[in-house]
């Protein structure tokens, strides 16, 4: 048994998992397209509810017989594999490529595992099947490498978010009317502490190191695949609470959201006139609607060799890993090691308002913010009132009208005698453009998941009461039983849209290029 090969694709489950694509369909993503859902076949157990006799079925990416996995071993032949590496790494010459260590560990993996199944099958007098070795050689090595126990969960394309709450409690959130229990992450609470301090240090180069503790009770973080992570403990009780978003659209550009349903012909043809012309654009919506997504496929009309920045709590934008752009320069924010210094302020923190202040002294043609949801709200501002224009970034509203509200929220919150006046002010002299992205959530009732563009205002200068005026561009076609966003009307530049490419009579067609209205259980009134 000694040798057996681990090989790099199964998963814990020994499933085959394949490559994640660049953007999901419809039925994983949310995203509104005709045609049917695809179905899977089902074959990875779940968690049984409390007091039921029989477990039920994760629908699966295959239909393979699984293998299970003693954790309780898996985890020992990690310690073991571990001090071997922390032992290697002392008496290595010279740094060790990620590819190099991974295959070292790999080897390790193997014989601890062949010995292992070699002292079961001295035990029980039967060996254990190749498909059992496999698996528990691969759960070893997403222990060291990868997300431990969490990863066959983040090897399935379908999966919107994983929930956490404790140990033992582990739900996926699959876009339908119900959550699925599946089995649990870690066998104690310590343990999953570790996990997510694992994770915490194995984050691929470049983001800033994050841990959990009593005296650092928060953690978010983005894992190799891009998920975002937001982890509480200490004073959550007595059990740790986890949420992981998944990104269903992580490279795609405007033409890809047309086929995703977000947005029409009209207006992908707009929203890269609107970039095209330099004009300052807020992508605005709720939780969960599509707004990094969006804002992803806005990127992609910035020229290759433009030189801009891109500021956020966590990468997700992954303009400076994808390969196109060769002058963006990416800011990630950094927490602090959870003390203060004689200031009063965290140590080491570097906020995204820090970044801000230090993008505008390093010659940019653009600045992009992932998210604004702080005092950075202020230098966004600034940005967009003294800058060449052309910026970017995304706030959190469930309404447009709540917008200008929610930026002065903002400014209040910042502090230093700014005021409500003063954010309308800059807001009015700043923005060009609010662009409003929106969910309609029909799982309740058999459906699913739609996420699109539903209003783009204009910016036009203050008007009464001192508030920002709005001139209304695009908005859902109610006459039509169309919640997404038709033209309404024609933007007062639509001069510059002209000269940067637009062609203005697409504005006139009352549909806005839809070929058919969205397909819902409940059609607007």
């Amino acid at each position: 048994m000694r040798g057996r090969p681990l090989h790099a694709q199964p998963s814990v489950t020994a499933l085959p998992v394949p490559e994640r694509p660049s953007h999901r369909g419809a039925a994983e993503t949310g995203y509104a397209v005709g045609g049917p859902v695809p179905q899977v076949a089902p074959s990875i157990p779940v968690e049984p509810p409390s007091g039921a006799g029989s477990v039920s079925q994760l629908p699966a990416l295959g239909d393979v017989p699984q293998a299970v996995v003693d954790y309780r071993l898996a985890g020992e032949i990690k310690r073991q594999v571990a001090k071997r590496m922390y032992e290697w790494r002392k008496t290595a010459a010279g740094p060790v490529n990620r590819a190099s260590w991974e295959q070292r560990s790999r080897d390790w993996i193997n014989e601890a595992v062949a010995l292992a199944s070699d002292a079961a099958a001295a035990k029980r007098g039967m060996s254990p099947t190749a498909a059992e070795d496999a698996a528990l050689a691969q759960a070893v090595f997403d222990m060291l490498h990868r997300a431990g126990r969490l990863q066959p969960y983040l090897d399935r394309a379908d999966v919107e978010d994983i929930l956490i709450n404790g140990h033992d409690q582990v739900w996926l959130d699959l876009g339908r009317e119900q959550l699925v229990q599946v089995a649990p992450v870690a066998d104690s609470e310590e343990e999953l502490l570790e996990l997510l301090r694992d994770l915490a240090r194995n984050t691929e180069a470049g983001q800033s190191e994050r841990t959990i503790s009593t005296a650092s009770p928060f953690l978010a973080l983005r894992l190799a695949d891009g998920s975002r992570l937001q982890a509480v403990t200490a004073v959550s009780g007595d059990r740790t609470y986890v949420t992981i978003r998944r990104h269903g659209v992580q490279s795609a550009d405007l033409a890809d959201m047309v086929r995703l349903g977000a947005i029409s012909e009209t207006l992908r043809a707009f929203l890269g006139a609107c970039v095209d012309a330099r004009k300052n654009v807020m992508i605005v919506g709720p939780q969960r609607a599509g707004k990094t997504s969006l804002m992803r496929a806005m990127l992609r009309r910035f020229g290759p060799d433009e030189r801009f920045a891109t500021i956020e709590s966590e990468f997700e934008l992954w303009a400076h890993t994808s390969g196109y752009f060769r002058q963006v320069v990416p800011m990630e924010a950094r927490e602090s090691n959870g003390e203060r210094g004689s200031d009063g302020r965290p140590v080491g923190e570097i906020s995204m308002l820090d970044l801000m202040y230090r993008a505008l002294r390093m010659s940019l043609s653009r600045i992009v913010v992932g998210e604004v949801r702080g005092p950075e709200v202020t230098a966004m501002m600034q940005a967009m009132t003294n800058g060449q224009g052309g910026n970017l970034c995304t706030l959190h509203a469930t309404t447009p009208q709540m917008v200008f509200d929610r930026i002065a929220e903002l400014y209040l919150e910042a502090g230093n005698n700014r005021s409500e006046q003063l954010a309308y002010r800059q807001a009015a002299n700043g923005l060009d453009f609010i662009v409003f992205v929106t969910m309609t959530d029909e799982t309740r009732i058999g459906g699913r998941r739609h996420r699109y563009v539903s209003h783009v205002l204009e910016v036009t200068g203050l008007g009464e009461h001192g508030r920002p005026a709005t001139n209304v561009i695009f908005e859902p076609g109610t006459e039509f039983g169309e919640p997404r966003a038709v033209p309404r009307r024609r933007p007062a530049c639509i001069d510059d849209l002209q000269r940067a490419g637009f062609p203005a009579h697409l504005l006139d067609d009352a549909y806005g290029t839809w070929t058919q209205p969205l397909e819902l259980k409940v059609r607007p009134q």
